[in-house]
């Protein structure tokens, strides 16, 4: 492991004061921070061993929490909110927070094109910080840090209405207007086996109405068709068009009158 300088040094235990915390190891809390475009560089460890240890840590932590915290909820809404909780777009809010961004070792190029402020470059760094915390001060003080920053989340997401079903609600949608069901498939996939991203799409009527994003396709499914009942729901309250507006009505009407 390449020493730390003095400037770098300074960083982190900046970042320390942010998070309320010190660490034994700063090699371990370097690391964390380490692109793998940086780490590829300059032949560094980068994070992403550390982001899968964090992610399984995240994972358990937010279990056990609304496990004890909500007795009365089913495992599919746990399963709910637990989704909402650890999605990429609130790990990324929490990694804003903190200004992960400034402190991630990058690339030139990685830096050039906005790396700093990637939403998935923040979501991965706070998971691998979750991992480096763990191996350097163990699961209590990995625990604690997960539900000081999540906790807001988790009341949230837990508020009755909050929870909601996407996929069953297009569905339902879709029957009530005597469609064919939603079809969904997978239109892309990206990342590291242990990390995998999937983009989905899903057509209702034969037409493509939404495009999800997720670490899992069922999360990937539920934001295709949260994305496809806003815009079926959006062109429902838009006001139709009579017959006879618009150059076409008008050819219409002629062509009804001399019989063609």
């Amino acid at each position: 492991m390449e020493r730390i300088s003095p400037e770098r040094e300074k960083q982190l235990q900046e970042l320390e004061a942010k998070l309320g915390t010190s660490f034994l190891n700063k090699e371990l809390l370097n690391q964390c921070l380490t692109h793998s475009s940086f780490g590829h560089d300059y032949g560094l460890p980068d994070n992403e061993r550390l982001e899968f240890l964090g992610d399984a840590i995240l994972k358990l932590a937010v279990s056990e929490y609304i496990y004890n915290k909500f007795p009365e909820k089913a495992e599919g809404d746990l399963t709910k909110i637990r989704a909402t909780v650890i999605s990429d777009e609130t790990l990324a809010g929490i990694g804003r927070k903190i200004g992960l961004g400034d402190y991630l070792l990058l690339s030139e190029n990685e830096k050039r094109t906005g790396g700093a402020k990637r939403k998935s470059n923040t979501a991965n760094a706070f998971e691998a910080l979750l991992g480096a915390v763990y191996l350097d001060a163990g699961i209590g003080k990995s625990r604690d840090l997960i539900i000081d920053y999540l906790k807001e989340e988790v009341e949230k997401s837990s508020k009755a209405g909050f929870i909601r079903d996407y996929k069953s609600a297009l569905q339902e949608f879709s029957q009530k207007h005597k469609w064919e069901l939603p079809h969904y498939r997978v239109i892309k996939e990206s990342g590291p086996k242990h990390r995998r991203v999937f983009w989905m799409e899903v057509k209702v009527k034969g037409k493509r109405l939404g495009i999800g994003r997720g670490r899992s396709k069922k999360e990937s499914e539920q934001r295709a068709a949260m994305h496809a009942l806003r815009m079926l729901k959006h062109e429902e309250k838009a006001p139709k068009k009579k017959e006879g507006q618009g150059f076409r009505g008008i050819l219409s009407q002629v062509r009804k009158r001399i019989k063609i």
